[in-house]
């Protein structure tokens, strides 16, 4: 008989690829889910168990007495469902997040301000509430799984893109150009690093630790794309795969205000996680490419956009607000135009250890 898993969530933007997944491997697959976003990327035969995993009780009485081989837990009250699911599985797996670690939600938490990067699992984490709520909540939650389960395998996502991503940060890119809009704005010359996770690449992650028991078993992992494209190669990517000619406007972050939701923090500090860890003892490599992410993720936006106003752009606090853009880029190109000359009497370089310095500087 084959072996039996189960994945609490199974239908957001890892699901699919992981249920595929556990099926290639000769799994019998359950998903436990609310059952209110069915997607078609689910085998009919898959077996749905529709209950709220945010509600323990509701859970618990869901599965019965029933036992699992395995289970992968990406969505719903991790606390809870560890305490539910560790007596009655085999193997339990479990993700959480990369705001585990102390500065991740709030760059100004070191001085000077932002992270230490690249950050390995080892790093400092979340040490208190009042530091930040949501990173705390969840180092609690990390602890309580090994708490429960010391054998388990637990994954720090970083932000996910790709489809069904109720929060697609790509789409205040994505729209923009396919309004043709003739400019973006960019902080500080799109210059930021951050691990970002291609949800394929995410679930390949996962099912890495599947085929690794005993090397995973006990271990925390970062995940992410290995290679991270800064702001400004985003942009070009998705430029390039939309036709889109428009201008990159960079200006200073503190009036770069249309780009917040872009750098989806406070500052333009790096946020990048270290995966030699997940590379070394699992072999984690990209199944697909970043700049081929961003392509698909592009066009599924396309064929699915958010409802204008509706709750992706309400979330992603996006007002696509293109009077005010006009306005802010009229005045910062006058502002340019009305610097003063700084007459520099010898021009500053780039030091000699640049290749292309003239040779009778």
């Amino acid at each position: 008989m084959s072996s039996s898993a189960l994945v609490v969530g199974g239908t957001g933007p890892t699901g699919p690829f992981l249920v595929r997944g556990l099926r290639d491997r000769g799994f019998r697959v359950s998903i436990l889910h609310r059952g209110t976003h069915e997607v078609d990327e689910i085998d009919a035969d898959v077996e749905h168990i529709h209950t709220d995993p945010f509600d323990g009780e509701a859970t618990a009485a869901a599965l019965g007495d029933r036992r699992f081989d395995l289970a992968i837990v990406t969505y719903g009250r991790l606390r809870a469902l560890a305490e539910l699911l560790a007596p009655r599985v085999g193997r339990f797996l479990s993700v959480g997040g990369a705001p585990a670690y102390r500065g991740f939600m709030d760059p100004m938490a070191y001085s000077p301000a932002g992270l230490p990067t690249p950050l390995g699992e080892d790093a400092a984490l979340v040490a208190d509430a009042a530091e930040s709520r949501k990173g705390h909540s969840i180092v609690r939650t990390e602890r309580q799984v090994f708490a429960l389960r010391p054998d388990a395998t637990h994954f720090r996502y970083p932000y996910v893109y790709g489809p069904r991503q109720p929060m697609p940060r790509e789409w205040c890119m994505v729209r923009r150009m396919r309004d043709r809009r003739p400019f973006l704005v960019v902080p500080d010359g799109g210059l930021t690093l951050c691990t970002f996770g291609y949800s394929e690449n995410l679930a390949h992650a996962v099912l890495l630790a599947v085929d690794a028991p005993e090397a995973s078993a006990g271990q925390i992992y970062n995940c992410g794309d290995a290679e991270s494209l800064s702001l400004r190669q985003v942009i070009e990517t998705l430029a390039a795969a939309l036709d889109w000619k428009g201008e990159l406007v960079s200006m200073p972050w503190e009036l770069a205000l249309p780009a917040r939701p872009l750098v989806m923090q406070p500052m333009t500090t790096h946020r990048l996680l270290d995966l030699g860890k997940i590379r070394a003892e699992l072999g984690y490599r990209d199944v697909v490419a970043p700049a081929d992410a961003l392509v698909r993720t592009a066009a599924w936006l396309l064929e699915n956009p958010p409802e204008p106003g509706g709750l992706e752009e309400t979330v992603l606090q996006d007002p696509f607000d293109y009077a005010a853009e006009d306005r802010l880029v009229r005045g910062w190109t006058a502002a340019l135009a009305d610097l003063p000359d700084p007459a520099f009497e010898r021009e500053p370089g780039y030091t000699l250890s640049w290749e292309g310095t003239s040779r009778d500087t």
